[in-house]
């Protein structure tokens, strides 16, 4: 729920109410009991994510995360290598084909 800034143009008295969208503005000032509010215009606050389900991973590029999705992709080929003993062609050296000596 967002908090509205009100000011009085009767008394100028200004006050923050935390209260739900749906509900209507306030009229009636708390200081002179006089039915001159206005509901002020603001930057408002970012947006504030609390309890759990929110990550920060969660709004990232598509390309961040292909890229992490071809890390990720590699070191499990790496891990299942080790353990098997195999070494996957996408392990192999860049260098080419190594010449035997004579």
């Amino acid at each position: 729920m967002p908090t509205y800034g009100y000011s009085c143009q009767s008394c100028g008295y200004e006050f923050e109410q935390f209260q739900s969208m749906s509900e209507k503005s306030l009229r009636k000032c708390p200081s002179c009991g006089q039915r001159t509010l206005k509901r002020l215009i603001g930057v408002g606050a970012g947006v504030i994510f609390k309890g759990s389900g929110f990550y920060a991973t969660d709004y990232r590029s598509e390309s961040y995360k292909t890229a992490e999705k071809k890390e990720k992709s590699s070191a499990t080929e790496k891990k299942s290598a080790g353990e098997s003993g195999e070494v996957k062609s996408s392990e192999k050296s860049e260098s080419g084909p190594k010449k035997k000596s004579a």
